[in-house]
């Protein structure tokens, strides 16, 4: 992910390598086990991208990126179905994912299942609510609590921003990053010891790297 969005082709072509060593290394451990072999990873991948994807492969058609997404689900569902499998949209997530990204697909598939708001302003709604339940929160316990419920809301506006929570969190934390770093260079030029500054002085510094660097 980081070498992507550096947007290094010669990163990223490294980074893809070692993902595609990684890939080859297991088939061929399954393979010596008599397990199953790359050509069936290959061939598993690929009815899997044209069953789903009948707008492509199979004369279907979808009006746009959110009908491809729901067409892609219920196939999904239809396969589970198939395999006797009937779960609950909030099962079944993998539970290796980042919390964020976890989130995020929960709420996807609940939307999916009716569980949504009708428009972004329940979604604000819902946020305000959270803030002022945080406020009121007496313990620590409490407010730990009331700030997961807020953390949670907040991805679900990332959602209705058409955005994926992971990846606006890694661009807030390079901006941060980048406008830091360039304050501690403009005290450098100015001969100032950082460090020591008041907080109203970093400040109009903050305000200067953000016009500088964005």
């Amino acid at each position: 992910i980081e070498a992507i969005d550096q947007g290094d082709p010669t990163v990223l072509s490294e980074e893809l390598g070692d993902l595609l060593v990684q890939i080859a290394f297991h088939a061929d451990i399954a393979r010596e086990a008599g397990e199953f072999r790359l050509e069936d990873v290959l061939r598993k991948i690929n009815g899997k991208l044209v069953r789903r994807h009948p707008h492509v492969f199979a004369g279907g058609h979808a009006e746009d990126a959110r009908e491809v997404e729901r067409n892609w689900e219920q196939i999904k569902a239809q396969e589970r179905k198939a395999k006797g499998e009937n779960r609950s949209p909030v099962e079944g997530i993998p539970i290796g994912l980042p919390a964020l990204a976890y989130a995020q697909l929960m709420q996807d598939r609940v939307g999916k299942a009716g569980f949504e708001w009708d428009d972004v302003s329940g979604v604000l709604d819902k946020i305000i609510e959270e803030v002022a339940e945080f406020k009121a929160a007496a313990t620590p316990e409490e407010r730990v609590h009331e700030l997961g419920d807020l953390l949670f809301s907040m991805v679900n506006l990332t959602r209705w921003a058409g955005a994926h929570a992971e990846d606006v969190l890694r661009q807030a934390n390079q901006r941060f990053g980048k406008r830091y770093l360039q304050m501690e260079k403009l005290a450098v030029e100015r001969g100032l010891d950082f460090d020591a500054l008041p907080l109203g002085q970093k400040e109009e510094l903050w305000q200067e790297a953000k016009r500088t660097v964005g």
